[in-house]
């Protein structure tokens, strides 16, 4: 029971209590449920990897986004982790591809831009005509994105490098706008 609190502690929002009734309901689930869990954990670390091109997770290598013939090679959109692919896939107006960093720059945290997973997008600057920086606006979000263009235009000084465009959330109340969202939508405005 120790083994598996201490395991179910490393997963991420997991503490000792949350990780104790975790290990206790497994302890109560009937036997193929717990095979169950074992068999999708085993079947991830088996099946699944980060794409060698945009290190999105993937079960074949290069991913589908990387090899689509319909998707605009030339335009990256570099997100933070693979779940934010699926929310501007849901626009269903992005056509480009994309590059996972897996985190954001966090001196408080230990994360660097060593941990970031940005090498093998300096390698694919050749044939790309944009980068669009969709982290988010958050201040490691802001930290990353700034540090990433300033070394993109480093390597590539023609590349177009853009940013998400921030402000106040549609259906909301500009009432409740702090001023940094508020000033960012003012600064953001386009013609109507």
């Amino acid at each position: 029971m120790a083994r598996l609190i201490d395991e179910l502690r490393k997963l991420p929002g997991v503490g000792t209590r949350s990780a104790q009734r975790l290990a206790f309901h497994v302890l109560r689930a009937s036997a193929e449920d717990a095979e169950a869990l074992a068999s999708a954990i085993r079947e991830l670390k088996q099946h699944l990897r980060l794409c060698s091109i945009c290190n999105n997770i993937t079960d074949v290598d290069p991913c589908t986004y990387c090899t689509s013939a319909v998707r605009n090679q030339r335009l990256v959109c570099v997100v933070e982790e693979p779940t934010n692919i699926a929310a501007i896939e849901k626009t269903r107006s992005y056509t480009g591809v994309y590059h996972v960093l897996h985190g954001t720059l966090s001196p408080i945290g230990g994360v660097g831009p060593e941990q970031l997973r940005l090498a093998n997008l300096f390698t694919r600057l050749a044939e790309v005509d944009e980068v669009i920086l969709a982290t988010s606006p958050t201040t490691e979000g802001e930290a990353t994105a700034g540090y990433i263009a300033h070394e993109l235009h480093k390597s590539k000084p023609n590349l177009k490098v853009t940013r998400i465009a921030t402000g106040v959330p549609a259906g909301s109340d500009i009432e409740y706008a702090d001023e940094v969202t508020m000033s960012r939508a003012l600064e953001g405005r386009r013609e109507f």
